[in-house]
């Protein structure tokens, strides 16, 4: 970490993108650490293996791996994890609930199987979950981590636009587009079946 100039036991944030380029390969999850104030990337480690299309998790046995804004704090790390090590997304979260989404257990992990989970392989998973308690150990109340189904630069692609998911992934989007702008994870509340984000972190 020094080597890139990063200090350990600096805030985390999170990043998942299920999908580059609308291939149905490439997914990965982002490490973004704070320094000088703002998130800067840090690691990109390929996802080993995630279940189910493009699209949000809606129900308990669908295998779907979720899409949305997650809150981990620390009492989510399970170091004794059958898949190596985990930590629960907190799946389902308010949004989820809202809309009547159903499902528990939705983990990030290590080896390389999954059903709805995101399965990271075991060595990206220990480099992962030691940002994490550093963090947590230097007073971070939790990570924030956020799930895309695809990069979200520009407008949306014409099949995504046609998608049944489209409004749902325009909403995600609003919150891609904040990170980007300020460099920082927004706030996220759900207000009317809608995330909603704010400059308050």
């Amino acid at each position: 970490m020094s080597a890139k100039g990063f200090e350990y036991g600096a805030q985390v944030f999170l990043r998942i993108v299920k999908s580059v380029q609308g291939k149905s390969s490439g997914a990965y999850l982002e490490a973004f650490i704070e320094k000088e104030g703002l998130f800067k990337p840090y690691k990109r480690w390929p996802v080993c293996y995630y279940s189910g299309e493009l699209g949000p998790k809606l129900k308990q046995g669908d295998g779907q791996s979720p899409e949305g804004f997650y809150w981990v704090p620390p009492r989510a790390l399970n170091p004794f994890s059958s898949y190596h090590l985990s930590f629960n997304l907190g799946y389902p979260n308010a949004y989820d609930r809202y809309h009547g989404r159903t499902g528990n257990y939705l983990m990030v992990h290590g080896s390389c199987v999954s059903i709805g989970c995101y399965a990271m392989g075991d060595d990206a998973i220990e480099e992962i979950f030691t940002l994490l308690v550093g963090a947590y150990e230097a007073g971070q109340r939790g990570v924030r981590v956020h799930i895309f189904p695809f990069e979200m630069d520009g407008n949306l692609p014409t099949a995504q636009r046609r998608s049944s998911h489209a409004a749902f992934w325009k909403n995600l989007k609003q919150g891609w587009d904040h990170f980007e702008r300020y460099a920082r994870p927004p706030n996220v509340e759900v207000v009317g079946g809608q995330y909603v984000f704010d400059n308050s972190f």
